[in-house]
């Protein structure tokens, strides 16, 4: 096995074999809530681009930082779902599959919905705070970022990818995920990627919560690593998701 093909066995090995086993068994019926999520964002997304539909979507998913922060929050939960209008919604539909299906595979299909809402609440409350700043602030932001409509799933998947690839020990993945979205702000400093890293600084916080979670636990056996390495000379394939 060459070099390439043991560090990918090693940073997705895990991850991968979680993922496989229910997808070979059960097919889509695995991530029901991920499948009603692409459902509600391409209903969402024809809606709104109807004559009939686009003021009511506005009216409840669309988010801005001018907005009174009650109806804001509100709003937010089904902005999520919302997908930008200047945007392929093929992008918002893809990402919505892989991402939110793998991690139901891995966290279930709650905790997915709770780290989507947290990464996607902490871009909609930065807003707000980066615009109070101000422009010339290292954090601030325009005040004409107060009119931008704020929606989509971008910032929720960039948050899962990076607390999945985590928990399941590719952390190059996760390494590799925030030095992209770091890159997007330095080349394009604009509020969709300054909001996906108040969401990667969010999913942060919730690493550091479970690994802390974990050690109070006194989680005792080998890394996940070896864990991983041990099943697959053992059993094979097959591998429950880790639940936490």
């Amino acid at each position: 096995m060459g070099t390439l093909a043991r560090w990918a066995r090693a940073e997705w090995g895990l991850l991968c074999l979680t993922v496989r086993e229910p997808l070979r068994r059960r097919g889509l019926s695995a991530i029901p809530m991920t499948v009603a999520a692409v459902a509600l964002t391409a209903l969402l997304q024809y809606a709104q681009n109807q004559p009939w539909g686009y003021r009511p979507i506005q009216d409840l998913g669309a988010v801005r930082a001018a907005d009174p922060l009650g109806p804001a929050l509100l709003r937010t939960p089904l902005s999520l779902f919302v997908p930008a209008l200047d945007l392929p919604v093929w992008g918002a539909l893809a990402q919505i599959l892989l991402v939110f299906g793998i991690a139901e595979l891995c966290l279930g299909w709650w905790r997915t919905l709770a780290i989507a809402y947290a990464a996607t609440l902490a871009g909609t409350l930065y807003a707000r705070c980066g615009i109070a700043l101000g422009p010339h602030a290292p954090f601030g932001l325009p005040w004409t970022d107060a009119q931008v409509v704020d929606t989509g799933p971008s910032a929720a998947v960039v948050g899962l990818a990076v607390f999945v690839s985590w928990r399941y020990g590719a952390y190059v993945t996760a390494g590799a995920v925030t030095a992209a979205m770091v890159v997007e702000v330095l080349l394009k400093e604009n509020l969709a990627g300054k909001e996906h890293l108040a969401a990667l600084m969010a999913v942060g916080l919730l690493c550091l919560v479970a690994a802390v979670r974990q050690r109070h636990r006194g989680t005792s056996g080998p890394p996940r690593r070896q864990r991983w390495s041990g099943r697959c000379a053992g059993r094979g394939s097959g591998l429950p998701p880790i639940q936490s």
